[in-house]
Parts: structure tokens; C-alpha cells; sequence
């Protein structure tokens, strides 16, 4: 299977192509500085790892694009670069949740071996909140335990959780709920990670056609009134 797939809903710009290579798969990764700066290298960087895997976009299977949740405009950006190339080369997109490609690092970084997982997924989705969703591994494939989360880092339960994952613990572990048997796995929604999971999101029919790719915001608003952030300086 010839697949690209690229995220920018974190710090961090992360794409990867795979295709066949003497009949096994090959990999080819790329991680870069996000944030502002993903909207104009995203594209740049995408064309050159392309070009070392020595592919032409209209020969992918298709092209997935980690749609949320996430940073709003790092979201934006992934949903416009691959909705333009998708266009382009005439192949489908596959929108993959960004909580659950941190779930599948974290479990392979960390527990490649394991047959059973119980995970809780978390995003740092600023002004002081965390985007969250439990997932379950068990016989090769990832089950969602319950709807997507925003919460307060105080608010997170365990939930019989065999380990938190994410990239939440430097900005709010102290405020996260603490068990010494639940493990804390540093995780990000790479774009490898994506890959992995692509093959049965096809399966299960998630491709769309490019015009009906769309992020997944989770949250309805950006920023904090003025009356909100003073409110929380002085109960600070």
C-alpha cells in the first residue's frame, strides 16, 4: 500500500510516506517545527520526502491528515494541504483522529508486545484544558471507550487505565490525577503512528473525497474573554 500521511495539530510537523520495497514496506519519516510555521513548510516537506520515496501523488492509495482535536490552526492547515493535494492527484483522504494516533505511539513505543491495553489519550489543548479520550487494544485493534473530552487536568479520571498518554505532563502532571501503577507515556500524534492505523481505518470505509474532509475542533471557541482571564487571575 502507497500511503502519505502528515499531522501539524501539535508543536511539531510530523509526515510519512510508506510504499513496497522488494515486497516489504518502507518508511519514509520527516518531523519539523510546527506552529506558525507549519503552513508554509508543510507543503515543502511534503514534496521532498515524496520525492524520496520516489512516488508521484496520483499513485497513493490515499492521503491521511490528522483532523483533530488539536491546535486550531495547525488542524486547518493539515485539513487544507491535504484536501488541495488530494484534489490534485485525484486520491481519497483518510481523516484519523489525532487522539488516537497518540494512543497507537504510545503503545508502540511502549507496549509493542502487549496484547491488551487500556489507554487514556491526552492532548494539551491550552488555556488551561486537555483534550481526552479512553481507547482500548485488544486482539490487533483499537476500540474508543468513550466520546471525546475537554477538561479540566483536574477533572481527568482514570477509569481503570493502564497508562495515560500524551504530551500534557510537563504543563499539568502535577494537576492529573496520580496512581504509581498507571504509567505516564510521553506521546505526540506522529504521523508513522497514522500509517499503522490506516490500513483498517480504509477497511472500515473512513476515506472521503477530498471536499468532505473537515477537522474536528472539539472545542467552539480560540481564546479567553477579558473578563474570563481576570476572573482566573484573581481566584488565582
Amino acid at each position: 500500500m502507497k500511503l502519505l500521511a502528515f499531522d501539524t495539530s501539535t508543536e511539531l510537523i510530523s509526515i510519512a510516506v510508506t510504499r513496497p520495497v522488494d515486497g516489504q514496506p518502507r518508511v519514509w519519516q520527516h518531523t519539523g517545527a510546527g506552529g506558525a510555521q507549519a503552513s508554509s513548510a508543510l507543503i515543502p516537506a511534503v514534496e521532498t520526502l515524496v520525492a524520496e520515496a520516489e512516488l508521484r501523488l496520483d499513485e497513493l492509495d490515499a492521503i491521511a491528515f490528522g483532523q483533530g482535536p488539536g491546535s486550531f490552526t495547525g488542524l486547518r492547515t493539515a485539513c487544507a494541504v491535504a484536501q488541495g493535494l488530494g484534489f490534485g492527484a485525484g486520491v481519497p483522504l483518510l481523516p484519523v483522529d489525532t487522539l488516537l494516533a497518540v494512543a497507537e505511539e504510545a503503545r508502540a513505543q511502549q507496549a509493542p508486545q502487549q496484547a491488551e491495553l487500556r489507554l487514556l489519550a491526552l492532548l494539551d489543548a491550552r488555556m488551561d484544558e486537555l483534550y481526552a479520550t479512553h481507547y482500548v487494544w485488544h486482539n490487533g485493534a483499537w476500540t474508543q471507550g468513550a466520546d471525546y473530552a475537554l477538561l479540566k487536568p483536574e477533572a481527568v479520571q482514570l477509569q481503570h487505565s493502564q497508562a495515560l498518554a500524551g504530551n500534557v505532563f510537563a504543563e499539568y502532571g502535577d494537576r492529573l490525577p496520580v496512581d504509581a501503577a498507571v504509567p505516564r507515556w510521553q506521546a505526540l500524534p506522529t504521523a508513522a503512528a497514522m500509517l499503522r492505523l490506516a490500513p483498517a481505518l480504509l477497511l472500515a470505509g473512513h476515506a472521503v473525497p477530498a471536499e468532505q474532509a473537515l477537522p474536528r475542533y472539539i472545542r467552539d471557541k480560540v481564546a479567553k474573554t477579558t473578563l474570563e482571564r481576570e476572573a482566573e487571575k484573581a481566584a488565582r
